[in-house]
Order: structure tokens, then sequence, then C-alpha cells
């Protein structure tokens, strides 16, 4: 065996993205303990630095040591209890775990189904929460990975709030890419990653709960099912002046290289970044339909940093992939679930929003399906 030595890819998946050269470099830096105050010290600016990319002032705003899936599980093992209703608004992969994560917290889930590709209908949610007032907490992805759609969570919040839900929301793939605004939304517990539109390294999850979502933890009847996730053991840990409580052994220097990233994304300004992101999925599209390349997902409710395209007839679309990552170094995804075999997921996240990947992606694509 030798060292592994990975390929240079241009990576237009959907996710991980490609990382700033700056992070990579972050990543490298001499390793100090965990519990080490200057750590601490960084721990404290990154919380700051979080609060700023989710709009928010919650203090309860931290990077979970682990993946975006674990963050979607750290919500609903804290949130929720045995024989507490649910609504859980399913259009894609990921609303579907949703419900799996509820139902395995002995939680009763209450399915809204919208059509893949198409965001979550506020009507729906509307029927669903007057039929169940009894619920607990609404559920939805805000940008839905499996289908690039871009649901309005503003409008989704609105109506929890009618009837005092919480709002649990996923924030994956939007954070850094398109306007989330935690606050202002009144979103209670909202969980992203950072490999999409914030270009750092894969294996961390920010989190950010309200006061209202804090409430309900330390008002539950039971423990947390969970002793890793149980987010009010870990709150010492991220919390308090000088000592801090020991959790675990934090990822010290994936934790360096997120914080690079969001001092890139603040000094680039969110509202810039989310420029960027609609900039580029721009020029994106108007190259795809120069190929005659459709998209799934209608123009209006259309996610600019995860497309969701149509593989046009006749095309092996498992064999353009292959050769799109062996000839050209370019990785784009395959469709997931009701859209396996049937489109492609072309990102422009992070710092793979550029031109020069539009144009490569264009290209390449070009070339291969003549």
């Amino acid at each position: 065996m030798r060292s592994f030595i990975p390929p240079h890819r241009t990576l237009m998946g959907p996710g991980p993205s490609d990382i700033y050269p700056q992070v990579l470099q972050a990543l490298s830096r001499p390793t100090i303990g965990h519990l080490d105050p200057l750590f601490i010290q960084m721990m404290d600016e990154l919380k700051s630095l979080l609060k700023y990319a989710f709009q928010t002032e919650n203090e309860f705003t931290i990077a979970l040591s682990a993946p975006g899936s674990a963050g979607m599980e750290a919500c609903f093992v804290n949130l929720i209890e045995h024989g507490e209703k649910v609504i859980v608004c399913r259009n894609g992969v990921f609303g579907e775990r949703m419900r799996q994560n509820v139902e395995r917290c002995g939680g009763i889930a209450i399915v809204v189904d919208d059509e893949w590709g198409s965001p979550v209908s506020a009507q729906k949610l509307q029927n669903a929460v007057e039929e169940h007032s009894d619920a607990v907490a609404v559920a939805f992805v805000h940008a839905e990975t499996s289908t690039g759609a871009l649901s309005d969570a503003e409008a989704l919040s609105k109506i929890a709030r009618s009837e005092d839900m919480l709002v649990i929301v996923d924030a994956v793939t939007s954070l850094g890419g398109v306007p989330l605004k935690v606050d202002e939304w009144q979103l209670d517990a909202v969980y992203s990653g950072s490999q999409k539109c914030l270009s750092c390294t894969p294996g961390l999850s920010p989190l950010t709960f309200s006061s209202k979502a804090i409430a309900k933890i330390e008002s539950r009847q039971h423990p947390v099912q969970s002793w890793f996730l149980d987010q009010s053991l870990v709150l010492g840990y991220w919390s308090g002046e000088g000592k801090r409580a020991y959790h675990h052994t934090a990822p010290v220097n994936s934790l360096y290289a997120l914080h690079e990233s969001l001092l890139l994304l603040q000094e680039e300004g969110l509202e810039q970044a989310w420029k960027r992101h609609a900039d580029t999925h721009q020029r994106l599209k108007e190259g795809l339909t120069s190929l005659g390349i459709n998209f799934v997902v209608d123009e209006e409710y259309r996610l600019p940093q995860l497309n969701a395209v149509y593989v046009p007839t006749g095309v092996d679309e498992a064999l353009v992939r292959q050769r799109l990552l062996n000839e050209y170094n370019l990785e784009i995804g395959a469709g997931l679930g009701d859209l396996a075999g049937k489109a492609w997921r072309i990102g422009l996240m992070g710092y793979g929003a550029r031109k020069e990947n539009v144009a490569l992606c264009l290209q390449a694509l070009k070339e291969v399906l003549n």
C-alpha cells in the first residue's frame, strides 16, 4: 500500500462541493487540545460566525461534531417524545428521512405529501395544522437536495406558529446559498451541513435552537434516547465562561476549517453570496437550455445551487457521468428516489459557484452528449 493521493476533481454534484483553498490550508494547522483556552476562544468566534450565517441571535448555535444527517436526528431526538404528533412535509428523499426520524423517536408522523420537484404546499400544510392542532411540531426541508426544489420557509413557519407548534427545518443545502433568516421567520430548530454552500470539509452540522426549542428540551418527561446527540449535555461544552464541560473530543482541525469558511462567507457578505449563486445558476440555465436539457423544477421554485435536470431521451445517464469523471475529472450527481435514472443533479455550491465551473460543465456535457 501507498499513501492515498486523490485526483483533482471539479465537484459539481449534490455535495460535497469544491473546498476553498484557504479552508484546506486551515485543516493543516497545528492541532491543539479541544479544551485548550485558545480553542475555546475560537469556538466562541465560530458561534458568532454561525449566528451571522443563520441570521439568528440564538444562544444555542453550534457546530455538531457529525454530518447533517446527525443534525437532523439531533433535532428530532431532543424535541420529540413518545406519542407526540409531528406534521412532516414530504416532497423528496429528505422529507421522508424526517418521517423516519419521528417514528424512531416513538412519535406519530402526520405526512403532508407533494410531488417530487414541487415545493411544499402551504395550503396542504394549513389543512393538516387545522386537522391536527394537537401536533407539537411541523418539520420540512427548506431546500430539497433530491429534487432541487425550494420551499417557502417563512410562509410554512407562519402556519405552524398559528397553532404554537415548533418549526424544525432542514437547511442542509440552503445555508449560505439562498436567503435563510432564522429569527425573522421564527424557525425553532434548524440544521445544515458543512460540505454544501459553506464549502468546508464534510462531517460537521451547523445547528441552531431557539429559546422555545431549548424550553421544550428542558421540560422533557424522559431523557433523550441518544447520549451523544443529547444537546443538554453538549450545551456545557459550547457555552459558559472559562472552563467547559467535557463531552467528547471535538474534531479540532475540522472546526478550524469551518471557522475559515464562515470567515470567507462573512467577508463576501451573505447577500452577495446569495447573488453569486443566483447569477451562476443563470449562466448554467442558459447553457443547459441551449443543449436541450430541461429542468425538473419550475423556475419559480428552483434552487440556484442544486440543479436537477432530466436526462435527454436515449442517453445512458450513468455512462455520461462516468465519462465526465474519467475524461474531465468532473463530478455531477445521479437522481435519487423517484428521479433515479431519470435525472442529473448539478451543484453550484459555495466555492463551486464560479463561472469557470459552469463553462467546464457545459463544454464537457456538450462533447460527451455529441
